[in-house]
């Protein structure tokens, strides 16, 4: 284990600190991890075992045909100063089931504590960035913000935002976000709620608002959603964002062509609307027409997680699996006409053949470090040619 302070007891259990939450010193020390991992270690110790081994991440089912690679960036963190050697694709790399993300190879003791957080880093970050993806894909062009700050565990925010930074969201809600991150947010029913009427709180925020602050009014705290959102138009709105249609069981669709109608009527046809309000990816596809932008919370910031397993696939420089995982260190190639084809390392590469897994860190120096914008327009680049799978 690396010296340093721990926040974590000999016991595994005694959490410090204010809120109960894991140090990065305990986690970058190894001791957030699954107990069976010391155990186990400690066993291998006392016996002197400790083999060369190679360990490849893998996904054997996504929530999607494809997923979005994210987290990598932590996993550096983590890993630098070990005696180990690690290559993967790159973030924001496009990835298929059983594709082998990330390989780490060293003395299976010097890095066995830190597979729960090297899985905990990919599986969580992956999931976002792949919904992310999705639901941009879905959008067809319209802006897409991330809007699950109060979905998620305030300690992991600013994961949560990059990861959906990455997956290709135009801007985010949280303070916290990575520096680079554009912020997007409009206004809470409460601050609404705090002045005598609407036309109030709308003009405060008109004024009080710094000028690049866009103007969006929320549009649903009382009335009718075309009632205030022609009075938020006359209040110098940019655009209405529409938040509580669904919890009132209206029909969604009707509501929003129905304000589209009024604003236009009533001579504001630039004011756009912004929905927002438990949106699924299903809803965004279903609403691309009609809303100008989405707004999404727990459909990001809780996406499934995707199921990486890490595995051993080579021993002593030898092909070494257990049951069910396919032995021996592999690359994944991406091919001139847009097929994937996975090779043992031992195999000569396909001719035209891109190899997707690169070094990262070299014997425990870092020899490469992922960059968020760069992951970011790897999705991007990647999205159109995907809208057919899914």
């Amino acid at each position: 284990m690396r010296s340093g302070r721990v926040y974590i007891s000999s016991d595994n259990r005694n959490v410090m600190g204010r809120f109960l939450m894991v140090g990065e010193d305990a986690i970058r020390d190894g001791e957030c991890t699954d107990v069976y991992f010391r155990r186990v270690t400690d066993a291998m110790e006392k016996d002197g075992v400790n083999p060369e081994v190679t360990m490849e991440v893998t996904a054997g089912t996504l929530p999607d045909p494809w997923g979005v690679f994210c987290g990598l960036s932590d996993v550096v963190e983590l890993l630098e100063g070990l005696p180990v050697d690690v290559d993967a694709m790159p973030e924001g790399s496009v990835f298929y089931p059983n594709e082998p993300v990330l390989r780490i190879s060293g003395r299976y003791r010097d890095f066995a504590a830190y597979e729960t957080a090297i899985l905990g880093f990919l599986c969580h970050a992956s999931g976002v960035a792949s919904a992310a993806a999705h639901i941009r894909l879905a959008a067809r062009g319209r802006p897409v913000y991330s809007f699950g700050s109060r979905r998620q565990h305030p300690a992991i925010a600013a994961m949560i935002e990059r990861a959906a930074w990455i997956g290709g969201v135009d801007g985010v809600s949280n303070t916290c976000a990575p520096e680079g991150i554009p912020l997007a947010g409009t206004m809470p029913h409460t601050f609404v709620m705090c002045y005598p009427g609407t036309e109030e709180a709308w003009c405060a925020f008109a004024r009080g608002a710094g000028p690049e602050v866009p103007r969006i009014m929320l549009a649903d705290t009382f009335a009718d959603e075309k009632v205030e959102a022609v009075r938020a138009a006359a209040c110098g709105a940019t655009a209405v964002r529409l938040d509580t249609p669904r919890s009132r069981r209206g029909d969604l669709r009707a509501i929003v062509e129905e304000v589209r109608w009024e604003l236009d009527i009533h001579g504001y046809p630039d004011v756009q609307i912004l929905l927002s309000g438990g949106l699924t990816r299903e809803d965004v596809a279903a609403y691309h027409d009609i809303a100008d932008a989405f707004g999404v919370g727990g459909a990001i910031a809780n996406a499934p997680v995707v199921d990486f397993a890490m595995d051993i696939v080579e021993m002593e420089g030898r092909p070494h699996a257990k049951r069910g995982k396919r032995s021996g260190a592999k690359q994944v190639y991406e091919m001139p006409d847009g097929r994937r084809i996975t090779l043992s390392l031992v195999v000569p590469p396909p001719e035209g053949g891109m190899p997707l897994l690169s070094r990262y860190i070299e014997r425990g120096a870092v020899v490469a470090r992922p960059n968020m914008d760069d992951a970011r327009e790897r999705v991007l680049s990647r999205l159109s040619s995907l809208a057919g799978e899914g």
